[in-house]
């Protein structure tokens, strides 16, 4: 419970031009800052603080008093004005200058003062974002593949649906303290592209009889456990999928058992528990309740934009694309794709590590407004994603991304590698899985990675076990773990290999039952590679070799290197020290905030 406590800035409200997918609160965050008051001052007991601060968003750090602030992006969208005001918010609150695009289609501000965290909200809510339930045991920030309402391959365009969703379950009541938090995508067709069957509720666009609907699956997830999610109705009309969803979240919110144990307490344990025709029964009851009567109004929920109307004009003097400028050609073949709509195109664009520094943002801006019909989008791989598009245009875009460091090519392939903050700043964190990005770039930079079914490779990277970097679905996935040699601790990854998430059905990863020293990630890497090329069959895909040969190669290759590591001496030291750091590695893991 909070005490009402007079608010300091009760006159704020937000401004009503920028009002988009999420309600925002003046009076809310208010609130949070009195609240913050409270704590400041003595008042207000420090764990229930902590379950009050996420449900706003903010995520406490491994450093004292230091904030990661979570910003929400519904189906990963944004506008120019949004992009504009958080390289604002990069500039005045992130000491670092840079955001951080996360799986899950949010921008992370991190290293933020408590202090600064209500004025921070202020600053994005007068453009329509929010960072309410963003993090907590809520339904967090609802995905949806970037090219929603343009895809060649879509049912239909799920950006509106994944809106309603969001907009009717932000401060419902069911859902501001379940056992444990809710994940949701949208995908708009049986390609799946929003990786549903890891989500703790998906939603797959249908189409019988000439009327819409969704396939609804439930009890997926990644983490320490990962599980696919199973199906709960192969199809339910449009006008009833937020009343199925809303069953299936009372019943997973009434669920004692999960409590006990916050570790295992995603709505995945739940399905494991009672089985999945149990579960479905028990919504099928569920929803003969009073409650499912009231009407929901889904025509008000959802959220309807005309892109095309808004898409840009032909340009009137575009730069004539040349046909001998190699980088561009390399940027348009792994960052263009055709949109639905006829002369129109997406354009990925490749961010490094998920950060956007605050000087970058404004010329996505610009790019958005003159280029892309005033939006953008985040997508599931960390990066940014312009629509609308005009085919005469890319060579200009290219050229404003190029002024800015953002042109670079290999979107979707191995250098384009996805990782979490890690021990930068999470908490839970292990390793520098940041560190060890850029070490994996660099090593890549030295091999010959042109050959397709090499280049085609994925790789993701979390810094501990929970997977936020999505680890378990790379081809080749990294997670922090430790080793110890003689002179101590020694920072290290555990593997992953032969799982899928973009180019086929999800999968999860074999692990590798052999740890690798963080300061050998690079030579792994490396191997692995060679090991490919060297004993593949002619158009073997890499997942498929590695079904066929399985693990005990890698578990040959990497099991030795314990013993290798060797003293804590001048030979040695580096391996002693993680990426990027120039102290001895300590495991140092506080108590994290996703289980509160």
């Amino acid at each position: 419970m909070t005490t009402s406590v007079t608010p300091k800035q009760t006159e704020w409200t937000p401004d009503a031009d920028g009002e988009r997918v999420l309600l925002i609160s003046g009076e809310e965050i208010a609130n949070f800052e009195a609240q913050k008051e409270r704590f400041r001052a003595g008042d207000f007991e420090e764990t229930a603080f902590m379950r009050f601060r996420l449900r706003q968003g903010v995520y406490g750090q491994r450093q004292p008093d230091r904030q990661m602030v979570r910003i929400k992006a519904p189906f990963g969208g944004l506008t120019a004005r949004q992009l504009e005001v958080l390289g604002e918010v990069c500039e005045k609150y992130a000491p670092l200058k840079k955001g951080h695009l996360t799986t899950r289609e949010n921008v992370q501000i991190h290293h933020v003062p408590l202090d600064e965290t209500p004025d921070l909200m202020r600053m994005i809510g007068d453009v329509g974002l929010t960072t309410r339930e963003a993090c907590g045991n809520t339904v967090r920030n609802v995905v949806a593949h970037p090219t929603a309402g343009v895809s060649k391959d879509e049912v239909f365009d799920v950006s509106p649906y994944a809106a309603a969703y969001a907009r009717y379950f932000l401060r419902h009541p069911t859902t501001q303290n379940m056992p444990r938090k809710s994940k949701t995508a949208f995908s708009g067709s049986e390609k799946d592209e929003a990786m549903t069957p890891f989500h703790d509720m998906g939603f797959i666009a249908r189409e019988r009889d000439g009327k819409r609907g969704f396939k609804i699956v439930v009890g997926g997830g990644l983490s320490i456990m990962p599980q696919m999610a199973e199906t709960l109705n192969e199809f339910v009309p449009v006008e009833d999928f937020i009343r199925h969803a809303e069953a299936a979240l009372r019943i997973f919110n009434r669920q004692d058992e999960e409590r006990k144990n916050l570790m295992r307490a995603r709505i995945k344990y739940t399905i494991k528990r009672l089985g999945i025709e149990k579960f479905r029964e028990m919504v099928d009851e569920e929803l003969k309740g009073d409650w499912a009567n009231k009407e929901i109004d889904l025509d008000t929920l959802l959220f309807i934009e005309d892109e095309e109307a808004d898409a840009p004009a032909p340009p009137s003097n575009p730069t004539a694309e040349p046909t001998d400028d190699t980088d561009y050609n390399l940027w348009k073949a792994s960052s263009v794709e055709e949109q639905r709509q006829d002369g129109f195109n997406v354009v990925y664009v490749r961010v490094e590590r998920g950060d956007i520094y605050a000087e970058q943002w404004q010329p996505l801006a610009d790019i958005a407004r003159e280029y892309a019909g005033g939006r953008a989008r985040i997508d599931q791989q960390q990066n940014i994603v312009f629509r609308w598009v005009r085919t005469a245009s890319l060579y200009d875009v290219y050229l404003a991304l190029k002024e800015i460091g953002m042109a670079t090519s290999g979107r979707e392939t191995i250098r384009d590698i996805v990782t979490c903050p890690g021990t930068d700043s999470c908490k839970l964190g292990i390793t520098s899985s940041m560190g060890l990005n850029k070490a994996l770039g660099e090593k890549l930079d030295t091999l010959d990675v042109s050959d397709p079914l090499v280049s085609k490779i994925h790789i993701k990277a979390s810094g501990c076990p929970n997977s936020c970097g999505q680890h378990h679905v790379a081809n080749i996935g990294f997670h922090g773990a430790v080793m110890k040699g003689g002179g101590g601790q020694v920072p290290a990854y555990e593997l992953f290999i032969a799982g899928e998430s973009t180019d086929g059905p999800v999968r999860v990863g074999n692990r590798v039952r052999a740890r690798v020293p963080a300061k050998r990630a690079g030579e792994a890497l490396e191997m692995i590679i060679d090991h490919y090329k060297a004993n593949r069959n002619e158009g073997e895909e890499f997942n498929k070799f590695v079904d066929r040969v399985g693990t005990k190669p890698y578990e040959d290759m990497f099991g030795p290197w314990k013993a290798e590591i060797g003293p804590l001496d001048r030979e040695h030291i580096n391996t002693y020290m993680d990426w990027g750091k120039t102290v001895l590695y300590k495991l140092e893991r506080g108590e994290g905030e996703c289980a509160v």
